[in-house]
């Protein structure tokens, strides 16, 4: 491996005009076939396998029609103080409002009156009318939106209190865009401070860009193909950029050590690419091996998002092995610190910087700095027990929206349920009189403790399918109205036997319910699945049963001290305040998935990065704990450098208005910041000090077994032994070598 890379890393440094233009074409092909590609399609819901889903399918076979995906606003009205919305005037203006809104947009299919449709509150306080239009949401001209405002503010102006829920006037959040920038900007300051030189700076941010520009255009070109839609490539282009940035950053790292030690520029760049460009290729793949298990979890969108975001990382990584050599054959000493090239320091990393001094306080006290990592972590893992999964609605949104204050008023009108009703679709296709069978399954579910009202059942036109609603009693993210919907599912042997029918349940609520439970369902396996694959993986780099094993138990303790950090905040309310959180509720089904995935991949990163160095060190001749030593002096800053790059990608989604960005956003953030610099900072070295030489053991029967990849360059030592530092380095001259074809 080493020695392919090395190669690879000197034709590229010497070709440097033809894989600079090889990827200028791989950018204008992949762009072209964006622009000239149709339209990505929109999100799938569909989720099989859930009751939910399966609910949902019969209505579209049963009631053909009822599931179109036309837009809908829910107009909620208020009336002043002391007074009903029946009253005359509040009549009138609501009366009005319904006609205006009717005829306000050729895309309006109807307007339903609150006094027509019966959906006035008991004591006369609140009401709402429908507005459904005739196309999505997505579709929706802005003079049709405007349209609804002004009759919305007509009604306002004659004294309601008038808000709109539903998807018509939703605020669009946007996770990309100012939050990238924000985090390309102080990822340029980290990598500022890290190098000392604009240029070894602007380097790793430029082939990142390019790296996702790559990925995002191939997304795009793909996406009717492929059924890739618009937000599958959110991930792709968060780890794109994060990972890209980091992967060119360790080549660069390199490079810049091997100048130090006199190295030519050319042999800097193959020394680079053969060592440190192994352990980006291992990175790497264990990102992938991440991302890729997602499809275990069995949810399409999900599948795709990880495939996409897969993909860009392979594309990092090969442009760190081609490309950031090539642009350094282009200035081959601008990347350098001022210091050295004027000579003024031998070697790269010194031989008593920050990292060995940390390296050295660890080994001196390893049991000390091993209980305190694993006991700081482990009490912030604590509510992690308590984790509610869920999805959050119009509740978890800020109250300065007018959906979150419509959906208060609903609550406040018509009771918490209101906000979440269950829709229940009766087969009875079985039953000798299908009527009779939905009627008596009507009853036993209004009778079902936790249902306030049931609405009239509806037929379809064979007459063998009915469906309506249940409203709870409780609002659709509290925990009791998922025991509710599991009870009413419990009724359904007992109906089923006495009425020949059988009935789902379905519905928003109901459908995140399941989504939840099948996400929490699939933790376990994925977790199995993909840490199975990575010490399987590490044990082929490091050559040690330990090391791995010891990879993934602090892996272990950084995601379940993540989650419990993300329930204190957004479920428990801990400094809910400070971070804007509006609504404290159920965790977002998919957060842990996404945690465990995204963070698996990158403490995998560090992992890598951090123990090669060691591994190499101990493979040269070093000691065990003076490898570990040598592996910090080398390694440390870039670590810590791409972990503050990933804390301020990942903390700029946390001032996101949207609670689901925003505690994705932290949760990301805080569980990196756990992982390098408690885990990989403290509890790695404090691991391998205590273990010693044990901690590269290996069973000569498994050594036998398994490849040998020698990520450490040991072949590549040899190879170069022969190599003599040129007069002039590090200002950039030829070895005796340095013009032999390789």
């Amino acid at each position: 491996m080493a020695t392919f890379l090395y190669r690879l890393g000197r034709l590229a440094f010497r070709w440097r005009w033809r894989f600079a233009l090889l990827w200028a074409v791989v950018l204008a092909a992949v762009g072209a076939g964006a622009v000239m590609a149709p339209a990505a399609p929109d999100d799938s819901s569909a989720m099989s396998g859930i009751e939910a889903q399966q609910a949902y399918d019969l209505i579209q076979q049963r009631f053909p029609g009822s599931a179109a995906d036309g837009a809908s606003a829910r107009i909620v009205f208020v009336a002043p103080d002391g007074q009903k919305v029946t009253a005359g005037a509040n009549k009138k203006a609501i009366t009005d409002f319904v006609r205006e809104a009717t005829g306000s947009s050729p895309q309006v299919s109807g307007a339903v009156s609150p006094f027509t449709a019966d959906t006035v509150s008991d004591d006369g306080s609140t009401a709402y009318a429908t507005v459904s239009y005739k196309v999505a949401s997505s579709d929706l001209t802005d003079a049709s939106k405007t349209s609804l405002e002004t009759a919305i503010d007509d009604a306002r102006d004659a004294g309601l209190t008038v808000e709109a829920g539903g998807d018509v006037l939703a605020a669009q959040t946007e996770a990309g865009g100012s939050s990238e920038v924000i985090g390309i900007v102080l990822a340029a300051v980290v990598l500022l401070i890290t190098f000392g030189s604009l240029a070894a700076a602007g380097l790793p941010l430029l082939t990142a860009v390019l790296g996702v520009s790559v990925s995002m255009s191939a997304v795009t070109a793909l996406g009717s193909a492929l059924g890739l839609s618009s937000t599958t490539g959110t991930l792709a282009s968060m780890l794109g950029l994060a990972c890209g940035i980091d992967y060119a950053m360790f080549i660069v790292s390199r490079y810049r050590e091997e100048r130090g030690k006199g190295h030519a520029p050319q042999e800097a760049a193959a020394l680079a690419v053969g060592t440190a460009g192994s352990a980006v290729v291992f990175a790497g793949m264990t990102v992938v091996i991440a991302l890729a298990g997602l499809s275990v979890v069995g949810i399409p969108m999900l599948t795709k998002m990880g495939l996409a975001a897969a993909g860009a990382i392979v594309i990092s990584v090969l442009i760190a092995l081609t490309l950031v050599p090539a642009l350094l054959g282009f200035w081959p000493n601008a990347v350098l610190s001022r210091r050295i090239r004027k000579g003024r320091r031998a070697v790269e990393g010194g031989t008593g910087n920050g990292g060995s001094r940390w390296a050295r306080f660890v080994l001196r006290r390893p049991v000390p700095v091993l209980l305190a990592s694993v006991a700081a972590l482990g009490a912030i893992a604590i509510p992690a027990k308590d984790l509610q999964l869920g999805m959050p609605g119009a509740e978890s949104q800020s109250t300065s929206t007018t959906e979150r204050r419509a959906y208060d008023d609903l609550a406040a009108g018509f009771g918490p349920g209101f906000n979440g009703p269950l829709t229940i679709v009766v087969d009875a296709r079985g039953a000798q009189h299908p009527k009779a069978a939905v009627s008596a399954i009507t009853k036993e579910i209004k009778d079902t403790d936790g249902i306030v009202s049931v609405a009239p059942a509806r037929f379809n036109d064979a007459g063998d399918t009915a469906m309506f609603s249940a409203t709870p009693s409780t609002s659709p993210t509290d925990e009791q109205t998922k025991n509710l919907v599991k009870t009413i599912r419990a009724e359904r042997p007992a109906a089923e036997k006495s009425t020949g029918a059988t009935f789902k349940v379905t519905g928003t609520t109901a459908m995140n319910i399941d989504v939840a439970q099948k996400v929490q369902d699939a933790l376990i396996p994925y977790l199995a699945v993909v840490i199975g694959l990575a010490v399987l993986l590490l044990m082929i780099v490091f050559r040690s049963v330990l090391v791995p094993l010891k990879a993934a138990a602090g892996f272990l303790l950084s995601v379940l001290a993540s989650l419990g950090a993300v329930v204190a905040v957004f479920q428990w309310g801990w400094f809910a305040g400070l971070l804007g959180v509006q609504q404290t509720g159920p965790i977002m089904s998919l957060m842990p998935i996404f945690l465990v995935g995204i963070v698996f991949g990158l403490a995998m990163d560090y992992e890598v990065f951090l123990v090669s160095r060691m591994r190499e060190a101990h493979v040269h001749g070093e000691q065990p704990r003076q490898a570990v030593e040598s592996g910090f002096r080398h390694s440390a800053r870039v670590v810590v450098a791409a972990a503050l790059i990933m804390v301020a990608v990942f903390s700029g989604f946390v001032g996101a208005g949207e609670s689901m960005i925003k505690t994705i956003g932290f949760g990301l953030a805080i569980a990196v910041a756990f992982d390098a610099f408690v885990v990989r900072m403290a509890f790695v070295p404090a691991v391998l000090a205590l273990l010693g030489r044990y901690a590269w053991w290996l069973p000569k029967w498994l050594g036998r077994i398994l490849p040998k990849v020698d990520i450490e360059g040991e072949g590549l030592a040899r190879q170069t032994a022969i190599i003599l530092p040129s007069a002039d380095a590090p200002g950039g001259g030829r070895t005796g070598t340095e013009s032999a074809r390789v």
